[in-house]
């Protein structure tokens, strides 16, 4: 077969990068794997958890740190890493990489013969996972100009309810099936194909294709050319901005309470509510896809709301209200003895749990430089997963030890309901960002001027 001509690759490419189809087709494989990212990270394990406390003999602070340490250490870590890697290379070489190193270690779960043997799996998965958000936010940031931006992200987003909802669905009907060694190799291995359709199908788009480079402007094609600054150039360019240090640790606070829900929500529904695993998923699952609707809503409304009122300050105000409302929801799911208001309860925290996602990811994109998005995304996640993830679910566990005596079988909830209150917290650094996000924003823009 004869060669294609260089130009008819260059005019094929081209036309990919304008049609607008095609930046649904890269969203959309984004998604898919943000959807495995989500089931193979914690949906999945929460319903094994007790399967494997009896298999394994672990206390419920072990599986906190089974839950949370692996990730909170590795992801945060490995991350930046790994995004400095995405914004000096190829990011679908990068995320191709990740996906298929996060789908074959969750199989390799499976197969552990002890808790320690499990405990390494998991760092596996976190090393994978670490590295699929920078490169598909930067891709996003890429392909979608700024007005579309934050709901590009949400619907981005949208992988982590629907992600959990999969997860729980698959994961209670396969752990009542097939056990939960099997559950891990049904989640995991099918992340192995989207890792190939990754690298065969997504154009890598020049830096800053959105924001203009590409398109003619000289200076637009010269800061998308430069070479990627230092790390620590970018983590001090970043953390010089207020907006983004108020906004990383409000990510991070609300995220001890997501993060400890995902991990121990379903033995909260087995425990006191006296589940199966595949009824507990069933709900789970249909409270994830609620979520999911929280998720669009939370970009949808940044966006609208900040052009309507020509401010773009409600990317932090809406996530913050949001955050601040759940509260009163999470004594409701949590503490009530009827099952009847439990699920409307558990609905409703969850929609508003998850507002945040798509505002919290576009402000970050837009504060940070072109040659630092995928650095800049790695850095939000590093704060957030190190405190989310870390703390969170081992201090659940922690908590619930310590009440079991006294409370027994209720010790999880009332252990869920105490680390939830950091929503407070959370909420107060969302409203504390949008003290000088405008003029933040402006300082970034007038670099690429």
């Amino acid at each position: 077969m004869a060669d294609v001509p260089s130009s008819r690759i260059e005019e094929n490419t081209s036309a990919l990068l304008t049609a607008r189809w095609y930046w649904y087709y890269v969203l959309g494989l984004l998604f898919l794997s943000y959807v495995l990212n989500t089931m193979d990270r914690s949906a999945v394990l929460s319903l094994l958890l007790q399967s494997i406390k009896k298999e394994f003999g672990a206390s419920d602070f072990q599986l906190g740190l089974l839950g949370g340490i692996p990730f909170a250490f590795f992801y945060a870590f490995l991350g930046i890493p790994l995004a400095m890697w995405a914004d000096r290379s190829s990011r679908r070489m990068v995320l191709a990489f990740s996906i298929a190193m996060w789908s074959g270690m969750t199989a390799v779960c499976g197969l552990a013969v002890n808790f320690l043997m499990l405990f390494a799996a998991r760092v596996g998965v976190a090393i994978g996972e670490a590295g699929g958000s920078p490169p598909s936010h930067s891709l996003i940031s890429d392909y979608f100009p700024k007005n579309l931006r934050g709901t590009a992200f949400s619907i981005f987003a949208l992988g982590v309810p629907i992600g959990t909802s999969l997860g729980n669905f698959i994961g209670g009907w396969s752990h009542d099936t097939f056990g939960w060694r099997a559950t891990f190799l049904i989640v995991g291995l099918p992340g192995l194909l989207v890792a190939l359709l990754v690298r065969a199908t997504i154009v890598e788009p020049p830096r800053g294709f959105s924001d203009g480079a590409g398109s003619g402007s000289l200076q637009a094609q010269a800061v998308s050319k430069a070479p990627a600054p230092p790390v620590f150039e970018v983590m001090s360019f970043l953390w010089r901005k207020a907006s983004f240090r108020h906004l990383s640790l409000a990510a991070a606070l609300h995220s001890v309470a997501w993060y400890a829900g995902s991990v121990f929500n379903a033995a909260f529904l087995i425990r006191s509510h006296g589940m199966s695993a595949t009824q507990a998923g069933f709900w789970l699952g249909i409270i994830a896809a609620v979520a999911g609707l929280g998720t669009f809503f939370g970009g949808f409304a940044a966006d609208r709301l900040s052009a309507s009122r020509k401010d773009r300050r409600w990317y932090v105000w809406v996530p913050g209200m949001a955050t601040l409302v759940m509260v009163p929801f999470q004594f409701l799911t949590y503490l009530s003895p009827s099952f009847a208001l439990v699920v409307p309860a558990f609905m409703v925290m969850m929609f508003l749990a998850a507002v945040f996602f798509g505002p919290s990811f576009a402000m970050t994109q837009a504060l940070a430089a072109l040659r630092m998005r995928s650095v800049a995304t790695s850095l939000l996640l590093f704060v957030q997963t190190l405190i989310g993830f870390g703390i969170g679910p081992a201090a659940v566990g922690f908590f619930s030890d310590l009440l079991e005596p006294t409370r027994g079988t209720d010790a999880l909830r009332y252990a869920l309901v105490v680390v939830g209150l950091v929503n407070v917290w959370a909420a107060s650094h969302y409203l504390m960002s949008a003290r000088t996000l405008r003029e933040d924003l402006a300082a970034t823009e007038r670099l690429a001027a």
